[in-house]
């Protein structure tokens, strides 16, 4: 097995490099006046696109109000969820779900480093 910190150091690497690429792109991007131009004409668009959208959202408020219940119920499942898995994980418990067409589904755990300090 490798050292974690070679790995580590080996990540933070080039992720700098991947960095250095789309920034060296986007100023690239932001010097051509054809991509300018065209940037210009995709705002205009998006204005009058979401002018339209927002004349006729106005009929579907009642729509709008039981969308944002349903999705604060799905976060609320999908929380439930991730802890009657983990308690069966630390169990030594299977934690597999099927749905209705019989696709088994399983848990998937991740491991991830945030910075301290």
């Amino acid at each position: 097995m490798q050292d974690l910190q070679k790995v580590f150091l080996h990540i933070q690497e080039n992720k700098k490099k991947l960095k250095d690429l789309k920034t060296a792109y986007k100023d690239s991007l932001a010097t051509n006046q054809e991509y300018q131009d065209l940037q210009e004409e995709i705002k205009v668009r998006r204005e009058k696109k979401k002018s339209i959208e927002n004349s006729i959202r106005q009929g579907f408020t009642q729509e709008f109000i039981q969308m944002d219940d349903i999705k604060i119920d799905i976060e609320s499942d999908q929380e439930l969820i991730s802890d009657i898995a983990v308690s069966k994980i630390m169990k030594g418990e299977t934690a597999e779900v099927t749905d209705q067409y019989e696709n088994e589904y399983e848990p998937v755990v991740s491991v991830k480093f945030k910075k301290v300090k």
